[in-house]
């Protein structure tokens, strides 16, 4: 029951990916835009099947944050042969499809924060609500502005001030602190490990506003859906990683 429990999950989306390779149009060979979205959509399926099979390799306060990675990754995978099939159709990728997903998964990888300290320290839940408050501001705002439903500029203030609020929380506020009291070595560099890539890994995001077709209009459209494509496999797949890591090091494995 437990295996079959892991690999439903797993069955539903190879049947989704052989149903969208069947009515998708053939990949280019040449085509390198289109190469690294097929890369990352094959990357997130291998890091959603992994994450599924190791969640019962884990102690119990530790599985559903493995499992929320694994969700992540499967969510982005979904997502990605959406988006690779309205670029091999269209030639052109509007940002706006991508915060379909990123509305879903970032504020997920937010509330894992909460839960892997939880793992480890009581907590209260006023800290999940605050990581999940900032991150929605965050991406909210960014959505509005791209989308033009409010000018551009503002909707990147928003975006800023909500990134702000989040890093501020898991360095400075209740989620670092706790953190740092943990007495666990391990989990804690895991845990700054996590911080580094929201605050590295997520500032791609920011710059490609930036520099993107809602403010500057700088970098082509090309060059920006490679960057963004890159970015989202470090920063679902990794994250996901270090929260294994830290899950196993923090835990032991169960079996």
């Amino acid at each position: 029951m437990n295996k079959l429990r892991i690999f439903a999950p797993i069955a539903i989306l190879m049947g989704l990916s052989s149903a969208a390779n069947a009515d998708s149009p053939v990949l280019a060979y040449d085509d390198f835009v289109g190469m690294t979205f097929w890369l990352i959509s094959m990357g997130m399926l291998a890091a959603t099947v992994f994450f599924f099979m190791e969640r019962g390799s884990v102690a119990a306060g530790w599985k559903t944050p493995v499992t929320l990675a694994g969700l992540i990754t499967g969510i982005a995978f979904v997502n990605y042969l959406y988006l690779r099939g309205i670029w091999i159709q269209a030639g052109e990728l509007q940002i706006v499809y991508r915060y379909i997903e990123w509305l879903i998964t970032m504020p997920i990888q937010m509330i894992m924060f909460y839960l892997i300290v939880g793992a480890v320290r009581k907590v209260y839940r006023g800290m999940f609500w605050r990581l999940l408050f900032g991150s929605l501001v965050m991406l909210i705002g960014g959505y509005l502005g791209e989308a033009a439903y409010v000018h551009p500029m503002v909707g990147f203030i928003i975006w800023m001030g909500g990134w702000i609020y989040v890093l501020y929380e898991i360095f400075s506020g209740e989620t670092g602190k706790v953190a740092a009291r943990s007495g666990n070595k391990d989990f804690v560099t895991a845990f700054n490990v996590l911080r580094m890539i929201v605050t590295i890994g997520w500032c791609i995001y920011p710059l490609g506003y930036v520099f993107g077709p809602a403010l500057t209009d700088s970098v082509d459209s090309n060059s920006l859906n490679v960057i963004y494509n890159l970015a989202d496999f470090i920063n679902k797949i990794a994250f996901g990683l270090i929260v294994w890591a830290a899950a196993i090091s923090s835990g032991g494995r169960t079996r």
